[in-house]
């Protein structure tokens, strides 16, 4: 008999801000599996900011492929049960990771890269972590915080990091990776309660919210002396505010740029550039999809860190596919803290935090 699953779809490209009636959920009559192909029953898929960029007619640049109207959104990292197989090395029941997401089932192609290797279908060890967390801390939000932080902004002894968006699923990893290192760290985030939590639950130095003044203002009382090290999840007027800030030979590593991701304007760069010229910066784009190769090595260091409760990670978890469109356009509208995630269906992780 014909299986029915649900899934949510692009219907319309945004105008401004993204709004839940650009999403649809439809009912389809999913295909037997091909040679190769597993079913998986989805349980959770992950919500990041950068996913709105797919959201537009065209995206941008060298990035990942815009997403169609009317289409399943394939490229959602998502986390599942096999129910069926009939790719080698995977079996029923077995728990997997892969980019087909924001669907009750899918059909999953054992053999095809997506996202760089990152969305590629592949088992998981549910002994070490809940398969939930393999969608942040031990997936793209790990590998994207350890390759900022190690790759592009070589971080060392003594730096003063600071850290915006500190209170998201990337930058929460990588401001308190860079603390267990010894190094200072400031974060900043958009709301008195997220300051407080930067503070108080990650143990930051420091913590500012951007709303309360400029940000060159805020970012001077907390470190009158200046960064060395700019983790940059927003861009705009906060990459402006670093490149003042930076010290002499000071790099930051450009992650992304939420303040233009929904923004109907032209962006604008920053207007002190010559800075980067007269202080000797360095300001490196990365993108963590090119740094699976750190994968093994994020899990091994931070599995243990989250089994004993030595590294925080807050989810923001939003109950039903449905509510998908929901986590989305609260996550963008800074509503989330730590990792957001929709719980697609029952599974080996119903122990959690509900954010709605």
């Amino acid at each position: 008999m014909p299986r029915i699953s649900h899934q949510i779809e692009l219907n319309s490209y945004p105008i401004g801000a993204i709004k839940t009636s650009d999403f649809v959920i439809r009912d389809v009559t999913l295909p037997e599996i091909g040679p190769n192909e597993v079913l998986v029953r989805n349980t959770f898929g992950s919500v990041d900011p950068a996913l709105c960029l797919r959201f537009r007619e065209t995206a941008p640049k060298g990035y990942f492929q815009a997403l169609a109207l009317h289409t399943p959104l394939d490229g959602v990292a998502t986390v599942g049960e096999v129910v069926q197989s009939r790719a080698e090395g995977f079996g029923e029941g077995d728990v997997v990771s892969h980019a087909m997401g924001f669907r009750e089932y899918s059909v999953v192609d054992a053999n095809a890269e997506w996202m760089g290797g990152i969305g590629t279908l592949r088992r998981l060890d549910v002994d070490v972590a809940p398969a939930r967390y393999y969608l942040g801390a031990l997936g793209g939000s790990g590998i994207t915080a350890y390759a900022g932080l190690f790759h592009a902004a070589q971080l060392r002894d003594q730096d003063v990091v600071w850290v915006s968006s500190a209170a998201g699923s990337v930058g929460s990893l990588a401001a308190q990776i860079a603390k267990r290192r010894g190094n200072v760290v400031i974060g900043s985030a958009g709301s008195a309660a997220k300051v407080t939590h930067l503070l108080d639950e990650l143990g930051l130095d420091a913590a500012f919210n951007y709303h309360d003044g400029p940000v060159e203002e805020m970012l001077a009382a907390v470190a009158p002396e200046g960064i060395d090290v700019y983790f940059d999840n927003v861009g705009g007027d906060h990459l402006e505010a670093a490149v003042g800030a930076l010290r002499k030979w000071g790099r930051a590593a450009l992650c992304g740029a939420v303040s233009e991701y929904q923004s109907e304007d032209d962006a604008c760069g920053p207007r002190n550039l010559f800075l980067v010229t007269s202080n000797e910066l360095s300001l490196r784009g990365f993108r963590g999809s090119n740094h699976v190769d750190l994968r093994e090595q994020v899990i091994g260091e931070l599995a243990p860190l989250l089994a004993s409760g030595q590294l925080k990670y807050p989810e923001s978890i939003f109950e039903g596919l449905e509510h998908a469109p929901d986590a989305i356009v609260h996550m963008l509208a800074g509503d989330t803290v730590g990792k957001t995630l929709v719980r697609i269906g029952s599974g080996p992780d119903d122990n959690h935090t509900v954010a709605q």
